[in-house]
């Protein structure tokens, strides 16, 4: 017998494994993904056949209506690409990842962000306005970080201004959670009906709904640093 000691070597985790040298805890990107994809179609399909009676929301003319559906759809494919960013696999290749970005950022933030500025004014709603109106321009400027980041091959920040961008991007999705919570707290308080008091929250919903995302990017993006990120 050996009197030689063998030596393991200790174990590297996994880039599939959801450790911090994956930048995503195990599988929350493809999650995000299914749920961006099933929120899209439930945000998407009453625009498909460009009947302004079809709107959930209530519109002036066509220059309204159309800024609208070009809100929702673009706001869709970044909805949709941002989690794709955050693949172990796609973050391997980079030109897929590139070209991906590139798309989420030209194709869907940018105008998105640009459009939900009228549709915001346009609602008449002050806390609508300001809190979207804000949204938006966070929206553009941490897409411009990122991307000014990434040019400058500092992949770190890069990491974490997309995090914080694709926060302001699921708002679509967490505003849409937040307000029937909110309407559970409001309704042993009020006379009103559900139905009376639900478009009443929706503002607080999606004003609430950007904040908690951030909040919970930047948590996110203190633990990957002290994980050595």
């Amino acid at each position: 017998m050996s009197n030689e000691r063998t030596v393991e070597r200790p174990r590297q985790p996994s880039p599939r494994s959801g450790s911090p040298r994956s930048g995503s805890p195990g599988r929350l990107p493809r999650v995000t993904l299914v749920v961006a994809v099933v929120v899209s179609l439930v945000l998407v399909y009453p625009y498909i056949g460009l009947d302004a009676s079809e709107s959930r929301l209530s519109v002036s003319g066509t220059v309204h209506y159309a800024t609208l559906v070009a809100h929702i759809f673009t706001a869709a494919v970044a909805l949709i690409l941002g989690p794709l960013q955050f693949m172990a696999r796609v973050r391997a290749r980079p030109r897929v990842h590139r070209t991906i970005g590139l798309v989420y950022l030209l194709a869907g933030v940018l105008p998105a962000a640009v459009t939900a500025v009228p549709v915001a004014l346009w609602s008449g709603r002050p806390v609508t306005q300001v809190g979207l109106t804000v949204a938006a321009v966070l929206w553009l400027i941490t897409g411009g970080l990122a991307y000014r980041a990434a040019r400058r091959r500092d992949f770190t920040a890069h990491r974490e201004w997309m995090l914080r961008n694709y926060a302001l991007t699921f708002l679509a999705v967490t505003a849409r959670v937040l307000v029937p919570l909110l309407l559970l707290i409001r309704l042993p308080f009020s006379t009103e009906s559900a139905a009376t008091l639900a478009p009443t929250l929706i503002p607080f919903g999606q004003t609430a709904g950007w904040i908690v995302n951030l909040a919970v990017a930047e948590v996110f993006i203190r633990r990957l640093r002290r994980a050595g990120r």
